[in-house]
C-alpha cells in the first residue's frame, strides 16, 4: 500500500469515529436542550392556568374559554386536567375530546413531577404540580395537570438529526477531498525523487538533480554520494583489473612462446596454458557486474545479432541455420558487458557443436528474462551438466567445448540471482536456458 493511500486511510477512520462521536455529541445536547425547552413550556402553561382558577366554597371554578387555544381544539396534542386529592377530574381541556391521553395524577401540596409516559404506543410527556388551595371556608387538594404528545418533538429531533448528518458528512467528504489534495502537493518531492530513481535506473540520468524540500535533501543527497561511489569504485575496481590481467598475460605469454620453440617441457607448457585460462576465467569472474549495476535497458534482439553476424563470419566454413525468436520489445536490465559475455558463451558453444541447425529465443514476463540457446549437436551428458555446474570445480574446466565457457555463464547467472538449465533440446543436441 502507497504512503500516500496509508495517510488517507487512516485520516479518513480518524475522521469517521470523530464524526459520528461529534454527531452524537450535538444530538444527544440537541435532545436535551429541546426538551429542557419543552418541560419550560409546560411549566409556563400549567402557572398560567393556575392564574386563571378560582376556589369558591371549596368549589374548583374554571373560565369557559382556555387560555391556550390548543386546549380548546379536540385531540391537538395538548391536555390539561385538575384533580381533586382523591383522584377525581374536577376539569379537564376541551382538547381531551376525541383523545386518549395519559390519566392525570394526584400529588400532596407542592409536590411537583415530570413524567415520560408511553400509551398506546404514543409517548407523551406530563407535567404535574399539587396545590393546597386556601379559601374563606378552608383550604381544597388541587393536582393541576398538563400533558403533550412528543409527535412535533419527535419530528424536530428527526429533522434535526438529518440535517446534521447531510451537513457533517458534507464537510467530512469536503475534508476528504482537501487532504487528498494537500497530500499530493506535499508528497510530490516524494514522487519526483522516484521518477529521477527510475531514470537512473535506466541510464537516462546520472543523478539527482533537482533540488528537495531540506526533510528529504539529505536523502537525495546521500543517494548521490552513494551512486558517484559506486561508479569511482567500480572504474578503480576495473583499471585494477586490467592492469593485473595486463602484468600476468605478458610474462606468461613469453614463457609460452619460449617453450613452445623449445619444446622440450611439455608438462610446463600445459601448466602456463592452464594458467592463462584460469586467470582469464578469474578475472572475467571479477568483473562481472552483476545485477546491483544501474544502467540503461539493453535491447537483447540487438546484441544477439551483432553477436550472430560475428560468429557466422567465425563459423562460416559450418554454413550454420540460426531461428531467431526474440521480440524487439525484450530488454536486458544490468551491464552490457555481462550481457554480451554471456551470449558470447552460450552462442559459441552452439556454433561449435551443431551441425547445421540453432535455435535463440527469448522472452520477458515481469521481472524475469528466459534464454534459451538450443542446437542439434552431440548434447551434454547428464552426468558431465552435474559436473559442469557444481560450485568450486568450474575452474578447472579448461578442455575445449563445454567447459570454462559455461562456467563464465553459470558465474554470470548466479550474479544476477538467476538460474542456468541444461536439457536435451528438441532439435537432438543440448538446450541451454538461463533465467535472470
Amino acid at each position: 500500500m502507497s504512503l500516500n493511500r496509508r495517510i488517507i486511510l487512516s485520516a479518513t477512520l480518524v475522521l469517521v469515529v470523530f464524526i459520528t462521536l461529534t454527531a452524537l455529541t450535538l444530538e444527544r445536547a440537541f435532545v436535551d436542550s429541546s426538551e429542557s425547552a419543552l418541560r419550560d413550556t409546560l411549566t409556563s402553561q400549567l402557572y398560567a392556568l393556575m392564574a386563571v382558577a378560582e376556589v369558591e366554597n371549596s368549589t374548583l371554578l374554571m373560565p369557559s374559554n382556555e387560555l391556550d387555544a390548543l386546549l380548546g381544539l379536540p385531540s391537538s396534542g395538548i391536555y390539561a386536567y385538575v384533580t381533586s386529592k382523591t383522584g377525581q377530574i374536577l376539569w379537564q381541556s376541551s382538547s381531551v375530546l376525541g383523545a386518549k391521553p395519559p390519566q392525570p395524577m394526584s400529588l400532596t401540596g407542592g409536590d411537583k413531577r415530570f413524567d415520560k409516559i408511553n400509551v398506546n404506543s404514543d409517548t407523551y410527556y406530563t407535567f404535574a404540580y399539587g396545590v393546597d388551595w386556601a379559601d374563606d371556608a378552608g383550604s381544597i387538594a388541587l393536582t393541576f395537570n398538563i400533558a403533550t404528545d412528543l409527535e412535533s418533538f419527535n419530528k424536530q429531533i428527526s429533522l434535526y438529526r438529518k440535517t446534521l448528518w447531510s451537513w457533517l458528512v458534507a464537510m467530512a467528504v469536503l475534508l476528504l477531498f482537501s487532504q487528498a489534495l494537500i497530500l499530493r502537493w506535499g508528497l510530490s518531492p516524494l514522487r519526483k525523487v522516484g521518477v529521477e530513481l527510475y531514470r537512473i535506473e535506466t541510464g537516462e540520468q546520472q543523478q539527482i538533480e533537482q533540488h528537495y524540500p531540506q526533510e528529504i535533501e539529505r536523502l537525495t543527497s546521500n543517494i548521490n554520494v552513494l551512486l558517484q561511489h559506486e561508479r569511482d569504485q567500480k572504474t578503480r575496481y576495473r583499471n585494477a583489473l586490467g592492469d593485473l590481467a595486463h602484468s600476468l598475460k605478458t610474462p606468461l605469454a613469453v614463457l609460452q612462446s619460449s617453450l613452445n620453440s623449445n619444446k622440450q617441457d611439455t608438462t610446463l607448457l600445459e601448466q602456463i596454458t592452464r594458467m592463462n585460462s584460469i586467470v582469464e576465467y578469474q578475472l572475467q569472474r571479477a568483473a562481472t557486474a552483476g545485477s546491483a549495476s544501474i544502467g540503461k535497458s539493453i535491447n537483447v534482439a540487438t546484441i544477439s545479432h551483432r553477436m550472430l553476424d560475428s560468429l557466422h563470419k567465425v563459423y562460416r566454413d559450418k554454413h550454420i541455420r540460426v531461428k531467431l525468436a526474440i521480440d524487439k520489445t525484450v530488454v536486458f536490465k544490468g551491464d552490457e558487458g555481462d550481457l554480451m559475455e554471456l551470449l558470447g558463451n552460450l552462442l559459441d558453444n552452439a556454433f561449435k557443436w551443431a551441425n547445421q541447425d540453432i535455435e535463440i529465443k527469448a522472452d520477458q514476463t515481469n521481472k524475469h528474462l528466459c534464454l534459451t540457446v538450443s542446437d542439434d549437436g552431440p548434447g551434454i551428458d547428464q552426468h558431465k551438466v552435474d559436473e559442469l555446474l557444481q560450485r568450486g570445480k568450474r575452474a578447472d574446466q579448461t578442455t575445449a567445448g563445454h567447459g570454462i565457457g559455461l562456467s563464465i555463464v553459470q558465474n554470470i547467472v548466479e550474479a544476477y540471482h538467476g538460474n542456468l538449465k541444461i536439457s536435451k533440446s528438441q532439435l537432438g543436441g543440448a538446450e541451454i536456458t538461463v533465467i535472470l
